[in-house]
């Protein structure tokens, strides 16, 4: 699994459509299938409730003693949600979700990288604030 899908499947729960779908490209804008009709059982999936990444996420902090700065930093989010934080590890999510900076200056892509996720967060199914998203 990737390591967005992992974050995906930390915060939303395991019957949201955003872990029940096939995996995706994280960048890539939906597609749009004009051959799929419309069925009963699309449409559950559709109507899913938005998943309030911000609570779920401060109520994980809350069962943690460690105070982590997830609000701001994608270092402490993935160590929130109990993924490797390395850079290396970093430099791979850097990769899935499309970064094109230099992966070298880690500052500018942990900066891009939190926005990026709590962006991708809200396009799969995720109620983020636009505190969160910059």
């Amino acid at each position: 699994m990737s390591i967005f899908g992992t974050i995906l499947s930390k915060i939303f729960p395991s019957s949201h459509p955003a872990n029940t779908a096939p995996a995706a490209d994280p960048a890539a804008p939906p597609a749009a299938d004009p051959s799929a009709a419309p069925d009963a059982a699309a449409a559950p999936a559709a109507a899913a409730e938005p998943v309030d990444v911000e609570a779920v996420l401060t109520a994980m902090q809350a069962n943690t003693s460690e105070q982590l700065n997830w609000r701001t930093s994608i270092v402490d989010l993935m160590k929130l949600l109990g993924l490797d934080s390395s850079l290396g590890a970093r430099k791979e999510l850097a990769g899935e979700l499309h970064y094109t900076g230099d992966t070298n200056d880690s500052a500018s892509m942990n900066i891009w990288l939190h926005k990026a996720v709590m962006e991708q967060l809200a396009a799969n199914g995720g109620k983020v604030p636009d505190s969160l998203k910059g």
